[in-house]
């Protein structure tokens, strides 16, 4: 099975476009500690002839014109694509907006919780996807459903919050259960496996419980901590407020997953603003150091 990293970013990228924190300043100038990243999405094959996406980014089409996997093969008619299969983990508008781009005839299977594809139906835009050819299926929790690739996902439920233009003002932003998933994508020939949560509030016993052991989690690197929006004066809200564990401190996920004996870590879907982005830094030294990867724009991981 082999693992893409499209984009490794959180909405808006790096550098964002109307940011001027010390990351996307340095990102803009070409600071070469300071890699330029699209936003998050992930390509997954266990044959290298069928994709499917791991959420659709606002950046796929140049995500994809950097990928050759993902162009349509020489022989392969005037209208053809590797891309077979999209799963999206929430209805975030950094992970559906890419959706647009798949718009030209291509044929394709669309999974998300039943809420998401709610979500989808309602707003018209996602009408220029012809439902002739695009085949929505709603993925039950803790289910395994085979995907292209000749793989299967398994979706479930992770602490998180509805996406921001769906909340209702409520204490509790109208979220339900399967508002935001995490993805365990297996392939049943070998066995290999992998969890994709890059949307995460809090490492609960029921998540811990389900990645203990497990050969490699990519994980939601969000924010370095809680409050480094605010601190830097990008927002107002928290990661927490936002739908997002921070990485460090007692309550951080390097904390949750020091005990869970999980083979591999990689971050992804990291913020403009995460000080753990910059190369050298103290506080990608800390990530590294607890055995954390950060994930880059092209990254391959092969199980």
């Amino acid at each position: 099975m082999l693992i893409k990293v499209l984009g490794s970013a959180a909405g808006g990228g790096l550098p964002q476009i109307n940011c001027n924190c010390r990351n996307c300043v340095g990102a803009r100038s070409g600071d070469p500690m300071l890699p330029r990243r699209t936003q998050s999405s992930l390509a997954v094959s266990g044959n290298g002839a069928a994709w499917t996406l791991l959420n659709a980014s606002p950046d796929l089409r140049q995500q994809i014109a950097a990928t050759p996997a993902l162009w349509p093969a020489a022989a392969a008619g005037p209208r053809a694509s590797p891309v077979a299969a999209v799963c999206l983990t929430n209805a975030d508008v950094d992970h559906i907006a890419g959706l647009l781009s798949l718009r030209e005839g291509i044929a394709f299977g669309l999974y998300a919780a039943n809420s998401v594809l709610e979500a989808l139906d309602a707003n018209p835009i996602f009408k220029v996807l012809d439902r002739s050819i695009v085949a929505t299926t709603t993925m039950p929790l803790d289910r395994e459903l085979p995907i292209a690739g000749d793989l299967t996902v398994t979706a479930f439920a992770v602490p998180g919050k509805v996406a921001l233009y769906l909340e209702s003002g409520a204490a509790d932003f109208g979220t339900r259960t399967g508002d935001t998933v995490g993805l365990k994508i297996c392939e049943p020939r070998t066995g290999a496996a992998f969890f994709y949560i890059p949307g995460c509030a809090a490492v609960d016993a029921g998540l811990s419980s389900r990645v203990r052991g497990s050969p490699l989690v990519l994980f939601d690197g969000t924010l370095y901590t809680d409050d480094e929006m605010i601190v830097q004066g990008l927002s107002t809200k928290t990661g927490q407020r936002m739908g997002h564990i921070a990485m460090a401190g007692p309550h951080g996920s390097m904390a949750a997953f020091k005990p869970l004996g999980v083979r591999r870590r990689v971050f992804v879907h990291m913020n403009n603003s995460n000080p753990a982005l910059r190369q050298g830094s103290p506080e990608r030294a800390e990530v590294e150091g607890a055995g954390w990867e950060i994930a880059w724009d092209g990254m391959e991981i092969e199980l």
